[in-house]
């Protein structure tokens, strides 16, 4: 508010959205909504993008909160109001934005963040089970809902698309994983009828959107944005968007500075566990291969930057937390298969072993490299390089 009382001008500068004192608060307010999918087990990747998810909104959010803050700037007389008194009179905003609103939008982000987790592990089975709606089924579930308690359809059908939970703010709904030959299956135009009357007071359609499958905390079009965001493509074309409304013109503004969020929070991220990973380097690991020999797997600071990569793009059985912990791991892993490198895909490593953790179900690659001594000794070096889940 101290920064929206130094504006001048008749209508809100849309550039406040990226001084240092507004994009703080528009942090502070996307960890609030963060730390309702903390607890909630997903992918790196899908926790990455529900984050930013949660930063757009919250940016967006904080421009219509200044937006209706910066009227009060001036008195009755049209003079500008001193800070203590224009602060006074916002208290109203403040209560309403960061008080009644989000305790909705913080139970909207955690339902959508269970139901994206969810939905990750229904994706993982295909259409092997059918997915069953169901409510809480107590007298608090609104009758329109309760009527789609027991649709049960394939994972593939496009119902799921538009009728998945949360169905509006404070739903309680969920969808289970049921037996094809337990449940019969509901016809697809019936299903959709009934998904119609559930989403009946969401006269806007902000709500026909599936968190897992969108990958979003919050639906593009929601209470601060406008109908065609929707269908807006912007975050593929930022670089050559031009905004011709003020809400366009913040949504690009917000989205790059969630870049630029995103970028400084993976590199801080980044740099903690690779701290966390630094005794790993002291220590060799005697590891006995197909053949019977024993060599010697050692940890290298580019290894270990690239075995914190694959917590992101490569497992998701293995947390980062759990990192620091690669020598003991490796120690209990068994070498199951070897390989040579593919042509072009060998990252300067001769011969792969694999060897197999049973506890976490991941594998453990160790790739082999011939290294020269200064005084033109040749050794090999064995590296604990990647890791992947075992299928």
């Amino acid at each position: 508010m101290g920064k929206l009382h130094q504006q001048e001008g008749a209508s809100l500068d849309i550039r406040i959205l990226v001084d240092p004192a507004v994009t703080g608060f528009i942090d502070a307010h996307t960890s609030a909504l963060d730390s309702a999918i903390q607890p909630v087990n997903m992918s790196d990747t899908m926790r990455r993008r529900l984050t930013r998810s949660n930063y757009i909104f919250s940016g967006i959010k904080t421009f219509h909160e200044l937006n209706e803050a910066f009227p009060s700037l001036l008195d009755e007389n049209g003079e500008r109001k001193s800070f203590e008194r224009f602060l006074n009179d916002v208290q109203k905003i403040d209560s309403t934005y960061n008080g009644n609103y989000l305790r909705a939008e913080y139970n909207f982000v955690q339902a959508s963040a269970e139901m994206a987790s969810k939905w990750e592990t229904f994706m993982e089975d295909g259409d092997r089970y059918n997915l069953q709606y169901r409510t809480q089924h107590d007298s608090k579930v609104r009758p329109e809902h309760a009527e789609l308690h027991g649709v049960t359809l394939p994972p593939s059908d496009s119902f799921w698309e538009e009728y998945y939970p949360p169905n509006g703010w404070n739903c309680r709904c969920t969808v289970v994983q049921v037996r094809k030959s337990k449940y019969p299956t509901t016809p697809h135009d019936e299903a959709v009828a009934l998904g119609e009357a559930a989403l009946q007071r969401d006269t806007k359609g902000m709500f026909r959107f599936n968190p897992g499958i969108e990958q979003k905390t919050v639906p593009d079009y929601n209470p601060y944005t406008i109908k065609r965001c929707k269908d807006c493509d912007i975050a593929s074309k930022l670089a050559a968007f031009v905004p011709d409304n003020e809400v366009c013109a913040a949504c690009q503004l917000v989205r790059q500075c969630a870049g630029d969020a995103s970028k400084s929070a993976r590199a801080i991220e980044r740099k903690h566990y690779l701290h966390e990973m630094e005794p790993l380097l002291n220590d060799k690991h005697q590891k006995t291969v197909l053949d019977g020999t024993t060599i010697k797997v050692q940890f290298t600071k580019d290894g270990n930057e690239h075995l914190f990569s694959d917590t992101f793009g490569r497992t998701r059985r293995l947390l980062k937390e759990q990192l620091k912990d690669l020598g003991n791991i490796l120690d209990r892993a068994t070498c199951e298969d070897e390989a040579d490198p593919e042509p072009g895909h060998n990252n300067n490593f001769e011969h792969f072993y694999y060897f197999i953790d049973h506890v976490l179900n991941i594998r453990l690659n160790v790739g082999k490299r011939t290294r020269h001594k200064s005084n033109g000794q040749i050794y090999n070096q064995y590296i604990l390089y990647s890791i992947n889940d075992v299928r």
